[in-house]
């Protein structure tokens, strides 16, 4: 009688087993977008969708304030804000993104994940330099 009840069981198992087991192991999955997933694997850099907006972000706000103070602001708008300094907007942009990192590596290293609320402290951070410094 105990021999009968695994061989009563075996086709389900079987069967269990050929649709989500290990009949599935060589055959590719589907996958849909990730944030993780290298763009081009064969680079020497991992450039994920994250990596490249990072620095497309920030070659292009490099490239905004370069643009403003070449055909807009020639004399480069000095002034001297809050922290007692002279700058020019390539200066407060440096400023905005060197406090934002520092606001992201603290962010991290207190809370951890998620990271949506330091975004929101960068933009009010970068709001602030380029009003007040």
């Amino acid at each position: 009688m105990r021999l009968l009840i695994p061989l009563v069981l075996l086709p389900e198992t079987v069967l269990a087993q050929a649709q989500s087991g290990w009949g599935n192991v060589g055959q590719k999955e589907e996958q849909g977008f990730s944030w993780t997933q290298p763009l081009w694997p064969e680079l020497w850099m991992a450039w994920t969708p994250a990596t490249f907006a990072f620095f497309v972000g920030i070659l292009s706000s490099i490239a905004c304030i370069g643009l403003l103070e070449i055909f807009i602001f020639r004399d480069g708008i000095e002034r001297k804000g809050v922290f007692g300094l002279t700058t020019t907007l390539g200066d407060r942009l440096f400023i905005s993104l060197l406090g934002s990192a520092f606001i992201f590596l603290a962010w991290l290293g207190v809370f951890g994940q998620p990271i949506w609320i330091p975004v929101i402290v960068a933009m009010a951070w970068m709001i602030f330099v380029f009003a007040k410094v």
